[in-house]
């Protein structure tokens, strides 16, 4: 089997990692390299969902709690308040609600300025989670870019990475000094999410519903093109990079974590063919774990 996923992503001209599990049989996997860390790029805005739900939970955050964010401090993005042209006020759980279901930037750094860092941290540890870690936000990791490859604005950072007649950025994609997890770990925080294990009934809806939203359905999703399929999925895009962490749940009810990570051998904005090997590679794990 593993040389089956890995066929899949040598066509697409990736280097992938993959884990999926059954949620009835945890111990039903189909895995390839799942323990090596990967940078997550806007996948890191799951584990941050998933603290943010806790200290709710414990009621050192309102979620009704409204915030403004003004256009001069933002962080840029292609979607959600990070495109609009006027201060916006919101409430956190509105916040928490754009950053996972349209991957708004502005949305997730605002969120974990008030979660914090340290905090976070604390919560993943208590989740289990120990390849996973959340060390920045994307308008740092833009910062960090634009410093590595010497680009004025975030757009000229970004088309540095696309252009395929340049060499990446020396650490760029190096797990080391951004937000990264392994596989394994983005689908036991999803199995214990799915099991209620880490929040309350109503957070765990929370975070399930707000899943179910995402938008972006050419990944994991283009695997099952049936409506009796449930996609509940986060996706990442950051340069080469494209993944995606969902549970796919079928018309019977049998349930499955999928975490697919990889790096594309070229930069471009648009990877078609990446973003449907990710789908066929979660077909397959689905279809090997039934």
């Amino acid at each position: 089997m593993n040389a089956r996923i890995r066929g899949i992503f040598e066509d697409a001209g990736v280097r992938g990692w993959m884990h999926a599990i059954s949620l009835d049989d945890p111990e039903a996997r189909v895995e390839l390299d799942a323990d090596v860390v990967v940078p997550l790029a806007s996948v890191y805005k799951l584990p941050l969902l998933a603290g943010f739900s806790r200290l709710v939970d414990l009621g050192e955050l309102d979620p009704r709690e409204q915030v403004t964010l003004e256009p001069s401090s933002r962080t840029a993005g292609p979607t959600g308040l990070s495109m609009f042209a006027d201060p916006v006020t919101v409430s956190l759980r509105d916040l928490a609600l754009s950053m996972a279901t349209v991957s708004d930037n502005a949305a997730a750094d605002a969120l974990l300025d008030i979660v914090g860092l340290r905090r976070l941290a604390g919560i993943l540890e208590s989740f289990g989670l120990r390849r996973t870690w959340v060390r920045r936000g994307t308008a740092a990791n833009l910062r960090d870019l634009q410093r590595r490859t010497g680009a004025d604005n975030a757009d000229a950072a970004l088309a540095v990475l696309a252009d395929n007649d340049r060499t990446d950025p020396v650490g760029v994609y190096e797990a080391a000094s951004g937000s990264a997890a392994s596989a394994r770990d983005l689908t036991l925080l999803l199995r214990r999410l799915w099991a209620g294990e880490l929040l309350s009934a109503e957070q765990t809806e929370f975070v399930k519903a707000t899943m179910h939203r995402q938008i972006f359905l050419q990944r994991v999703a283009s695997g099952f093109p049936h409506d009796g399929v449930r996609i509940a999925g986060k996706t990442g895009t950051f340069g080469a990079l494209r993944h995606e962490a969902a549970v796919v749940t079928l018309p019977d009810g049998a349930a499955f974590a999928i975490a697919i990570l990889t790096l594309a051998a070229r930069g471009d904005f648009r990877q078609p063919r990446v973003e449907a090997a990710i789908g066929e590679a979660a077909r397959v794990a689905v279809d090997v774990l039934r």
